[in-house]
Order: C-alpha cells, then sequence, then structure tokens
C-alpha cells in the first residue's frame, strides 16, 4: 500500500499538484476511541475505517485524510475504562470545520467513511450542515463500512443485531492487526435488546461490553471480508468521484453565487 494516498504524507505542494490531477475527492475515515470488550484495543473502530481507506484509496487515486479517533462513544459511558467521547455538538463541530478547511484548499468532494455505529446521528447532522453551508462547492457523502453492501451488513449483524466486538469486527482485527487481540480474553455476550422500545446504554445490556460472539472470530474470514469491504468501497469512489447533482446549477444554484 502506496502512502501516496495518505493526506498528511504529503507537502503542501504535492497536494496541490495532486488535486489539480485528479477528482478533488477526499476521504476522511471516522472511527473510535472505545472499549471493546476484554479482547480487542480501544482503537478497533478506528483501525477497520483508516485501512478500509487506505486500500480503497489506493486502489482509486485519492487522498485519505487523517483518522478522526476521538467522535462520539458516550453510549458506552464510563463503565469501561479506555473510553473517550466527545460531546455530539463538538464533533459535528469538527467535521464541518475540516470541510471548511478542506473547500478553502481547493477540494470540491468530501467522502466521510465510518466505522462506528455511535457516530451516525451526529454524522447525519454534519452531513446536512455542509451541503447546505458549502452548496455548489464542495460535495459531502456519508458511508459506513458496515453497510457498504448488503451482504456485508447481514455478515456483520449475523451474530447480533446490536453488534458490538462481535465476529465481523474480531475476524477484521484478526487479518489487520493481530498482535493487539487476545483471544484467550474472549468472552461472548448475547444481544439483549430484541423487542425493546427504548434505547439503552451499553451498560444497560452488556456484561462485559461485547454484543455478539467474538469467539468464532477467524483471520482468514477477517481477510476476505476485508476485501469486500475494500472492493465495495472502491466502487463507491469511482461514483463520487464524477457524480454530479441530479438537476443542472441553473435550477437549484443561488441568484448571487
Amino acid at each position: 500500500m502506496s502512502t501516496v494516498c495518505q493526506f498528511d504524507r504529503l507537502s503542501w505542494t504535492e497536494l496541490a499538484a495532486h488535486r489539480d490531477a485528479g477528482s478533488g475527492l477526499v476521504l476522511l475515515p471516522c472511527g473510535a476511541t472505545e472499549q471493546h470488550g476484554p479482547h480487542l484495543p480501544v482503537n478497533t473502530d478506528t483501525v477497520i475505517a483508516e485501512r478500509v481507506c487506505l486500500e480503497a484509496a489506493s486502489r482509486s487515486g485519492v487522498l485519505v485524510l487523517p483518522p478522526l479517533a476521538y467522535t462520539v462513544s458516550s453510549g458506552h459511558t464510563r463503565k469501561w475504562p479506555g473510553t473517550f467521547s466527545l460531546r455530539h455538538e463538538t464533533f459535528i463541530h469538527t467535521v464541518c470545520e475540516i470541510a471548511s478547511w478542506l473547500r478553502s484548499g481547493g477540494w470540491s468532494r468530501l467522502l466521510l467513511v465510518n466505522s462506528h455505529f455511535g457516530n451516525d446521528a451526529s454524522l447525519r447532522v454534519a452531513v446536512e450542515k455542509i451541503r447546505i453551508e458549502h452548496l455548489g462547492h464542495l460535495q459531502v457523502g456519508l458511508k459506513h463500512t458496515f453497510l457498504l453492501t448488503p451482504a456485508i451488513r447481514d455478515y456483520f449483524v449475523s451474530d447480533a443485531a446490536d453488534l458490538h466486538a462481535n465476529r465481523a469486527e474480531t475476524d477484521l482485527m484478526l487479518h489487520l492487526a493481530p498482535d493487539t487481540v487476545g483471544m484467550d480474553l474472549v468472552e461472548d455476550d448475547p444481544d439483549r435488546t430484541a423487542g425493546t422500545v427504548f434505547s439503552h446504554p451499553v451498560s444497560q445490556t452488556s456484561l462485559n461490553g461485547v454484543t455478539g460472539a467474538p469467539s468464532l472470530g477467524e483471520a482468514a474470514r477477517g481477510a476476505s471480508l476485508f476485501e469486500e469491504m475494500v472492493t465495495a468501497l472502491v466502487s463507491v469512489i469511482e461514483t463520487a468521484k464524477t457524480e454530479e447533482p441530479p438537476l443542472p446549477r441553473q435550477y437549484w444554484a443561488p441568484a448571487n453565487s
């Protein structure tokens, strides 16, 4: 994997040249720093988001910003050490500020690539704010790594609908960062949210921070799942490079733009 796709490894002159020669698209991986049960590291979501983005970008010729590792993990509460969470408003503001600086640098397309479900609501708000504030100048989209295709989604929820540190995430980490996984410490814990009406934080639904069956984790399956995710993201990227609004500019552009 070439480092040329890593935004922060390039000088400003190299970045300008890449911007002018390319599609104007940049990826922003969004992870988390939070407990992932007794067997996975707290950077699990960040590792997955960044590695999927970097591999897809290396095949597509686009750039990847440094990942956001401190995001919204308040749903994991303070029960287990290792979890850090920004306020929703702080995270939304951070993403919007990054978008503003990206536009100032001359880029015109931003794809948020998220691997932590707890970020979903905040990222959707950020997308709403960015697309209106930068209308006609910066296009923005959001994709979740665990929902890139129906098959990927089905595998992620196969052992727990309210998944966390489950089989799929363990598969991926056994492939991507096996030295950080403690399979001798793994403890399965079932999904207890079926049929619930209210939204319950993880401390009220899990005994150990896990929801699912990570004991089934396999590095080989992680390798194939990773390839599925990368292939799917490459397809998204190729579409995003050239996608334009369905209606021509004269139908939606403000009169003073």
